[in-house]
This record gives structure tokens, sequence and C-alpha cells, in this order.
């Protein structure tokens, strides 16, 4: 079993950064693909970023190429995601999730693990 609890959501205006934290629990999470998605109210929850276990591969969205960054500290059994160049589209809760395995994937049904969300508001 393992918890996730994100953090470093808020409120930002436009143009603006962020970067949210998860801290997993337990041992093993060097042998956790790991994921961001987010999710506005009634629509389905989106692939944000992903990265593998030992984090030398990683993928992203389309709509947030070239301005977030997930990156991994398996010593500190934490996942980041750096969030740049902030637009009031990227408004959303934002969840991290946890996989056995080294591969990542962007379908939220792969993730065994979720977070409790962190919200995040960008202003215009």
């Amino acid at each position: 079993q393992v918890q996730l609890v994100e953090s470093g959501g808020g409120l930002v205006q436009a143009g603006g950064s962020l970067r949210l934290s998860c801290t997993a629990s337990g041992r093993t999470f060097s042998t956790y693909a790991m994921g961001w998605f987010r999710q506005v109210p009634g629509k389905d929850r989106e692939f944000v970023a992903a990265i593998s276990s030992g984090g030398f591969s990683t993928n992203y969205a389309d709509s947030v190429k070239g301005r977030f960054t997930i990156s991994r500290d398996n010593a500190k059994n934490t996942v980041y995601l750096q969030m740049n160049s902030l637009k009031p589209e990227d408004t959303a809760d934002y969840y991290c999730a946890a996989r056995p395995g080294s591969r990542w994937y962007t379908n939220p049904y792969e993730y065994n693990y979720w977070g409790q969300g962190t919200q995040v508001t960008v202003s215009s």
C-alpha cells in the first residue's frame, strides 16, 4: 500500500510559477512509476506528466510541454511538478498517482494509488 500526499497548490497570476510536490509513504517508492493528472469539475481526469521509476524517462501532455517539468527524488520519496508560464486553462485540481513497475502510462486507469489532490488556480 502506498499513500500519496500532494502539496504546493495555490492561486497564481497568469505567467507565474508553482511547484507541486507529492510525497509517498513506504520504502519502495523507487519501484513505482509516477504520474501527475488534473481535473476540472464536469470533465474527465487529464494526463499531465509522468516519470519512470528511475527517473530516466518522462512524458508530457502536449498542452504543458515546454512549460512543466516532472522530476523525482527517490531518496526523499517525492515527485515534483514544476509549472512555469501558467495559463488560466491550467486551473484544476492536480493529483499524483503511482503504479508498480518502471514504465509510465498516460491512462489514469493504469495507476493504482492516488493522492487527495491539490488545487491550482491561475488568474488572468
